[in-house]
């Protein structure tokens, strides 16, 4: 090869690399924007997947959640208006409104008495005898004493002479009808002299004769009664005293023969009989214990903070710890005004009748006393309210509305008993409650109520409506 070919083969050779350089240039961009648009692209569908992942993840969940979240089965009451009361409870001892320790008063053997314990007694009604001859012939010596007394009082007024007291007596009472007599003649004779049936001196002579009778009469008035006091006044009142002393006797011995019949003071039933027939009955002791237990008393001791709201006439219900499960009504009667130091517990009784003699005496009964009752206020089952704290007034009720969706409602508490408490706030009255299957039971829940209670208000719909068509036909 020539040089010249060798020269024009060496410059087509650097065209031609010049030209594969601007090529190069040339597609360079393009390259980018087709990276970019793939990069895009990519991302693009890496977005649309993560959203559809997303949207994906959110769908199932909210299948699962509501697939946990199914309808509850609750039972429900309608929260209705009413009467309750505060309630306070203590243990107390069964007394006999009335109680007597019959005992003799005498020492003395017992005649008769019968087995009496269990049995009824009424008032007066003899329950025992004791021996009481020793005490007869006792009283009829006092008599005699007394009949002597008396003897010897009367002779020693009447005098020793009863002749010369006689014809004193007599003469007293003669120169009374003299004087009676000459009286009388007198004031008629003073009609007549007035007018002119007679002269003065006839008068005069009346007046006289008068005078004369009285100043008679005078005179054995004063003879009687120095006859009375010529006796010794000490020797009277010797007699007097010994008269008085011999009928106190006669008294004393008297009581004491009606000491030994033994009568029942009061009626009822012998609960105790501490002695029996033939036994010596020293005075004091005790023979039998009757109780009045036809109407009975519960003492109880009620917590000093809880007997404040407690009144003189309060109703309340006892229950004998017994077998006995009936509950018997009755009232206080009395609240102490002391309390215990040792306990810090006041005294309450109740007063309640017992005809049926179910409440023995000295048993053990429940009582509650209701205090501050409220009438027409909001009243629902204690299930229905979920409190704050066991001792807190603030808890929360679940309302059912017409969908069956349960809300949460805040309500107050005000008195509350063992089965009921009242709503202050946060109710009004007609709501349907949730009073079985609320615990724990989220906002917003959809509930089912249960097919009873379902029943339940449908009868009371239909009962309502029956009673509302009664009203509108009247």
């Amino acid at each position: 090869m020539s040089p010249d070919e060798k020269t024009g083969t060496e410059e087509s050779g650097a065209d031609s690399e010049s030209l594969q350089r601007l090529d190069a240039q040339k597609r360079r961009p393009i390259d980018q924007r087709n990276f970019v648009l793939g990069v895009a692209v990519i991302a693009l569908i890496a977005l649309t997947l993560i959203v559809l992942i997303v949207w994906r993840l959110k769908r199932s969940a909210t299948e699962q959640e509501a697939e946990v979240t199914p309808t509850v089965s609750v039972k429900v009451v309608k929260a209705e208006k009413g009467s309750i009361a505060a309630q306070v409870s203590a243990v107390g001892t069964i007394w006999p409104h009335e109680k007597a320790d019959v005992g003799a008063k005498i020492s003395a053997q017992i005649k008769s008495m019968a087995l009496l314990k269990n049995k009824p007694v009424r008032a007066g009604e003899v329950i025992a005898v004791l021996e009481s001859r020793d005490l007869q012939a006792q009283r009829a010596e006092a008599i005699g004493a007394l009949n002597e007394a008396r003897a010897n009082e009367r002779s020693l007024i009447t005098g020793t002479i009863p002749k010369t007291d006689a014809e004193d007596q007599k003469a007293l009472l003669d120169a009374r009808a003299k004087v009676n007599t000459a009286r009388a003649t007198y004031e008629r004779r003073r009609v007549l002299f007035e007018n002119g049936g007679i002269s003065k001196k006839d008068l005069e002579a009346s007046q006289l004769e008068l005078t004369t009778a009285e100043d008679e009469l005078r005179l054995d008035e004063q003879t009687v009664a120095l006859r009375a006091r010529s006796l010794n006044p000490n020797d009277r009142a010797l007699a007097e005293a010994r008269t008085a002393q011999a009928q106190q006797r006669v008294a004393t011995l008297d009581a004491q023969l009606s000491y030994a019949t033994i009568r029942s003071p009061i009626t009822g039933i012998v609960t105790d009989q501490f002695q029996y027939q033939g036994e010596f009955a020293p005075a004091g002791g005790k023979l039998v214990t009757i109780a009045d237990t036809s109407t009975v008393i519960v003492k109880a001791p009620f917590s000093d903070t809880a007997v404040g709201p407690l009144k003189t006439g309060d109703a309340a219900t006892v229950l004998p710890t017994d077998a006995s499960t009936e509950e018997m009504h009755g009232q206080v009667t009395l609240l102490g005004r002391s309390s215990d130091p040792t306990n810090r517990t006041v005294e309450v009784w109740v007063t309640l009748g017992n005809e049926g003699g179910k409440l023995r005496a000295n048993g053990a009964a429940q009582v509650t006393v209701f205090a501050n009752s409220k009438n027409d206020t909001v009243v629902v089952p204690s299930s229905a309210v979920t409190l704050d704290a066991s001792n807190a007034n603030e808890g929360t009720v679940m309302v059912v509305d017409a969908q069956n969706i349960a809300h949460e409602t805040k309500v107050t508490i005000g008195i509350r008993t063992t089965d009921k408490m009242e709503i202050v706030e946060g109710l009004q009255g007609g709501e349907t409650i949730v009073v079985e299957g609320n615990y724990a039971l989220p906002d917003g829940t959809k509930v089912e109520i249960a097919a009873d209670e379902e029943k339940k208000e449908d009868g009371d719909e239909k009962k309502a409506d029956g009673e509302e068509k009664k009203d509108s036909e009247k």
